[in-house]
């Protein structure tokens, strides 16, 4: 039942733009005030789950229903504020606040979410997280971070990892148009395996750009240039949390070359960890990275920690505050990187 309080950001969001004024912050200030000064007054937890409780956690289909509901919330909030910004004369302040609460929402609750169906074995599944990514302009993750990202991870060949000493605002640069890139790099070696057209219905890249056009004409057609504004830069604030997240996931640390001239294997060592417990909760379980990456089929409710991972001293929304201010942010971290594997 702990999981049914990754929904008190979207709620906050949407009491917060309902309301108006300076309450339509409310989805920033809880996620990036509140819940940071939580963190550091709860205990981390680093307990692991017993072969039983990890064969009912799967078993129980409500850890699954959780995820499913959140393609209703992030649309119906969407909407909701489509249709708020269209039909109610709102100052510039509050506009401000709308798009930043509304990103939050599409990143938390969206990419993050769709991060997680995005590596289920299930049709529908996958189908919902696809969902998920649209209104963050970011359906080509689908295809960069399963066929991408978790191949070459904490490798130079990764625009998803960042480097020692890289800067949050200098890593956004890289990640936004390289993971872009990459993902059509990776589509056009996956048409030239199976010998398929550029026009094949299999060419997910080419419907991606379709639909992602779709979605922001529709919107602009129904309402108007106020409302694409507001879509527009409300996905772009959630697909900049979703890269803020992979900036402090995997900050300065590489995988070895091997004399054989390839990568040594992604290990538990290869992202950074975090047991602090309302950011585990939030973001179903993703701070539990290194574990997601070491085997990246299992599902949020059983991942667990390693002690060979490295740690974040802070859980992950305080982690993407201070990742805000790079002095701060290096002085941080830079200590806590093992040496063999700075990058």
């Amino acid at each position: 039942m702990k999981y049914l309080l990754a929904y008190c950001i979207p709620i906050i969001a949407f009491l917060g733009i309902f309301y108006g004024g300076l309450l339509s912050y409310a989805g920033v200030v809880f996620a990036f005030g509140i819940l940071p000064i939580l963190e550091l007054l709860i205990p981390t937890d680093e307990k692991n789950y017993t072969e039983a409780q990890i064969e009912n956690k799967l078993k129980n289909r409500f850890f699954d229903i959780l995820l499913y509901l959140n393609v209703l919330i992030v649309y119906g909030l969407l909407f909701f504020v489509l249709q708020k910004i269209t039909t109610t004369k709102l100052s510039i302040t509050e506009i401000i606040g709308t798009i930043l609460s509304l990103g939050v929402v599409l990143g938390s609750n969206g990419i993050n979410v769709a991060h997680e169906l995005g590596h289920r074995e299930k049709l529908y599944e996958r189908i919902l997280g696809k969902l998920l990514l649209i209104p963050s302009h970011y359906t080509h993750f689908f295809i960069e971070h399963n066929h991408g990202h978790h191949l070459h991870v904490s490798t130079p060949e990764d625009p998803s990892t960042a480097k020692y000493n890289q800067s949050l605002y200098t890593f956004w640069i890289q990640t936004v148009f390289g993971t872009y890139r990459k993902a059509w790099q990776i589509q056009k070696k996956l048409n030239q395996l199976e010998k398929r057209s550029f026009f094949s219905l299999k060419n997910d890249m080419l419907w991606f750009s379709l639909i992602q056009i779709s979605y922001l004409v529709f919107i602009y057609f129904f309402n108007g240039s106020i409302g694409f504004v507001v879509a527009l830069l409300a996905g772009i604030v959630g697909f900049l949390l979703l890269e803020t997240i992979n900036y402090i996931e995997h900050y300065g640390l590489k995988r070895n070359l091997l004399s054989s001239g390839r990568y040594e294997r992604v290990s538990e060592k290869h992202s950074w960890n975090s047991n602090h417990i309302l950011g585990r909760i939030m973001l179903y379980e993703l701070t539990r990275h290194s574990d997601h990456h070491y085997k990246s089929q299992k599902k949020y409710q059983i991942l667990e920690y390693h002690d060979a991972s490295p740690q974040m001293p802070f859980g992950y929304p305080t982690s993407m505050v201070l990742s805000l201010f790079p002095p701060l942010w290096f002085a941080v971290m830079n200590k806590r990187i093992p040496l063999e594997m700075k990058s």
